[in-house]
């Protein structure tokens, strides 16, 4: 349990005295959670912007795991968030406090530091204890019997699960329950984007009568049903279950609540007490469910005043003989029902102040998975979830900065407040009581297996197919496995069928590239993947444009048809001979609105070859994207297009600065092109010799550099020491590679210049790319290809914006 990183608030002065007295149990106001893309929300009690401010308040932050020290402040409470949870597309946050207000943010545009609050709802006189989004119905799990297998539907199963609220058509609804220390329910169905349906709301007890609830959790039914174990405090009452379901009929929301089956923990055996639960000052804590869907087993943490217990408790069916005076006295008779039946415990010598449990299970209905509970002595344990027998252990040491003296650091302690699991299990997030946020390194879900190469394979390829944030992963990797992962992804994926190649194959480089990204010597191959990449998004997106002609048969499309005549081909005129012209032709408005993307496409062209004397196996170096003969053809294909267009369009042209005004540059780059291809491991010597040349006729733009800027999933993580000492707003000098020094700022999307220092730009939080946020020239193509990337960056990271002043 490696102590990754540590990000605090340097207060200058004593936090406010008063302010601490006025809420002792600062805990309860100091919550973290961390969505399925990575992105961190925790509340603070105090303003991590405004040190020292007199007047209470619940602060809530949001940030990329990416870089925990940009942070955003999206509300200021007056009364403490008692909830913090993300729906399972990391897209929505609920807030709730104890005063009863529910909060639904939302970003804005797919802008990380920029939110909407889209619902509030209050609920008078209740304190929110706990929240649940409905399950959407999706499950993906590994399947243990084919886990070998190369063919992904095989090794991954859609496990058949209910969603939790189905709307006309069996469509899953959007919405949240939520439960309050009276034992109250309520059901929220958020509005529909695509009509003007207003919110439904639903409440009801959750028992007969209404009871005091200390602690609680909720897990997903199979069935479409919630489960919510509940406990007052007291061991002396039974830890109570129900099974919940929320409908909608016609316009409402109907709630219904069956009471199910429940257990004392002095049901025990003697040995697994150790007079800490029997103990009269002995208070529940904590109850979790092990597993959030399809749960049959339940965690409870019991605290006494200098030692805890943890109960493990498993739902099992079990058989009980019957009497013979009710049956058959001659044969003998069990009646099966089922029971919660004792399973294992662990006792420590100080108080629990946190639990936490995997959110995800990568094998279904099998043991896997850990609890991670922390201590009031600052101990972090991470056990087996069927045993309780512990993994590792590590102590949370208080963060000192470098020019602080130790005489001042002895002074300031620090306790546990919350913590988090990522959505893999990867990594644990954890709240301190100074407003501190700390990451741990986890140990792998699966029992008995150990950080390698092909469990690392397996979680890229399930973040793959269920569509998961890999990040938390990418920070606990080993630098020397990376190139064997990479190598292993790569040819698995090659053994998929066609179309399952193409519909993961964007997110399949993304993936790639992340990787390559964490290695020093990586960067060139993740720069040749981010070019890629690219390329591959405009290919797709020009041939959308084609359209096939009504005088022809419809068996051949227009792209099958450029790939096809470009086939073997040197000459591009040639190519247009034999090509239908009205399935290539394209408005000429649209046209000039692709000519930045036009003029991309041609100096790729132009950069590859003037690489292509370094290439020869007589150097050494190698370039993997001018070596990979799908990206050439790629290249001549978008060539040949661009020749068509010129003829409908010239202004839609790539510009070139020539030696010679009547050199034909396109031409010579297909021919270029189309000779490279016939051989690229060993291209011949007079094809070397007219690519020598090439820079003297024609000017090649530089294309743009590989963006690293300051985050922590850098080459620089692994030659560091450990734990980084980070600070809030404050960009650590230990991430800084220079490239921030870049004459100019490039649209990574548009391919436009920004100009040195633009005053306001989106930038990606993994990456850096840059993108610029003011309008140009609206066609439909070009708003297709904007919306293309609205939601992250082509690396896949999340926007965020950028104000430079």
């Amino acid at each position: 349990m490696d102590h990754i990183f540590t990000v605090t608030k340097r207060y200058n002065k004593p936090l406010h005295s008063s302010k601490i007295n006025i809420f002792n149990e600062i805990k309860k106001s100091i919550i973290c959670s961390i969505s399925c893309s990575n992105v961190i929300a925790f509340s603070t009690q105090n303003d991590l912007e405004e040190a020292n401010s007199p007047y209470f308040s619940s602060y809530v932050y949001v940030a990329d795991l990416n870089s925990p020290w940009q942070i955003h402040k999206i509300l200021c409470n007056p009364s403490p968030v008692t909830v913090l949870q993300w729906d399972f597309t990391g897209q929505l946050l609920l807030i709730g406090d104890e005063n009863g207000c529910v909060r639904i943010y939302a970003t804005k545009d797919h802008i990380l530091n920029d939110w909407n609050l889209l619902l509030q709802v209050p609920l008078q006189g209740e304190h929110i204890l706990s929240a649940a989004f409905f399950h959407p119905g999706k499950k993906v799990c590994l399947n243990t019997e084919k886990k070998d297998s190369s063919s992904y539907m095989e090794k991954f199963q859609h496990v058949k699960f209910a969603c939790s609220v189905k709307q006309f058509g069996g469509r899953p609804a959007n919405g949240v329950l939520l439960l309050t220390t009276t034992g109250m329910l309520a059901a929220i169905l958020l509005p529909q984007t695509t009509s003007q349906t207003a919110m439904v709301m639903a409440t009801e007890s959750l028992g007969p009568t209404r009871i005091f609830i200390k602690t609680a959790d909720i897990c997903y039914g199979k069935n479409g049903h919630f489960l919510i174990a509940i406990s007052s405090g007291d061991p002396s009452t039974p830890v109570q279950c129900y099974k919940v379901s929320v409908k909608k009929i016609e316009e409402k929301c109907v709630i219904s609540s069956e009471s199910l089956l429940s257990f004392f923990l002095f049901e025990a055996p003697k040995d697994a007490l150790k007079q800490v639960v029997i103990d009269r000052r002995c208070r529940i804590s904590y109850v979790k469910w092990i597993m959030r869907e399809d749960a049959d087993s339940l965690v409870i943490a019991a605290n006494s005043d200098n030692q805890s217990c943890l109960q493990v408790w498993e739902l099992r069916e079990k058989a009980l003989p019957v009497h013979k005076s009710f049956g058959n006295p001659d044969a003998s008779q069990f009646y099966t029902t089922v029971l919660w039946q004792y399973q294992c415990h662990f006792q420590y010598s100080s108080k629990v102040t946190s639990l936490a449990t995997s959110k995800l299970s990568l094998i279904n209905n099998i043991s896997s998975g850990y609890i991670v509970v922390t201590f009031a002595d600052n101990t972090v344990h991470c056990l087996y979830r069927d045993t309780l027998k512990p993994i590792f252990s590590t102590s949370l040491a208080t963060p000192r900065y470098l020019d602080e003296p130790l005489s001042k650091c002895q002074k300031t302690s620090i306790k546990i407040a919350s913590i988090d699991m990522s959505w893999l299990g990867n990594v644990l997030i954890i709240m301190d009581t100074n407003d501190g946020l700390h990451l741990l390194k986890l140990p792998p879900q699966i029992e008995n297996l150990a950080l390698s190469v092909p469990y690392c394979a397996m979680v890229l390829e399930y973040c793959l197919i269920g569509g998961f944030d890999w990040l938390d992963l990418l920070l606990v990797i080993k630098p020397s496995s990376i190139d064997l992962i990479c190598d292993r992804l790569t040819d698995v994926f090659n053994r998929q069928s066609p179309h399952i190649q193409q519909f993961y194959y964007v997110q399949f480089l993304c993936i790639k590239t992340s990787l390559y990204r964490l290695s020093a010597n990586g960067q060139s191959k993740a720069n040749d993947l981010t070019s890629f990449l690219m390329l591959h998004s405009i290919s797709t997106a020009f041939k959308s444009l084609l359209r096939p002609s009504e005088m022809t048969s419809h068996e051949k499309s227009p792209a099958d048809s450029l790939a096809t005549e470009s086939e073997g081909q040197v000459d591009v005129d040639n190519v247009l001979m034999h090509l239908e012209a009205k399935e290539f032709t394209v408005e000429p408005s649209t046209l000039q609105s692709l000519q930045q993307l036009i003029q991309w496409v041609a100096d790729l062209a132009l950069n590859l070859l003037v690489k292509v004397p370094e290439s020869r196996p007589s150097i050494g170096k190698v370039y993997e994207l001018i070596k990979d003969v799908k990206a050439l053809n790629m290249l001549r294909e978008l060539l040949v297009l661009i020749r068509i267009w010129g003829l409908l369009r010239s202004a839609c042209l790539p510009v070139f600065i020539r030696s010679d005004a009547n050199l034909d540059v396109l031409a010579l780059l297909f021919r270029l092109l189309s000779r490279l291809v016939q051989n690229v491991n060993e291209p011949d010597d007079a094809l070397v010799d007219e690519c020598c040349l090439l820079p003297s006729q024609v000017q090649v733009q530089p294309m743009q550099p590989i963006n690293n800027r300051v985050v922590l999933a850098s080459p620089q993580l692994a030659q560091l020491s450990l734990p980084i000492q980070l600070e809030y707003y404050t960009e650590p000098e230990c991430f800084l590679t220079g490239d921030h020094l870049a004459p100019q700022t490039v649209d990574s999307i548009r391919h436009l210049y920004l100009g040195k220092r633009p005053r306001v730009v989106k930038q990606c939080v993994r990456c850096g790319g840059s993108a610029g946020t003011t309008t140009v020239k609206r066609t439909a193509a070009i708003r297709a290809w904007d919306q293309r990337w609205i939601r992250s960056c082509q690396c896949g990271g999340q926007w965020r914006m950028q104000k430079y002043t």
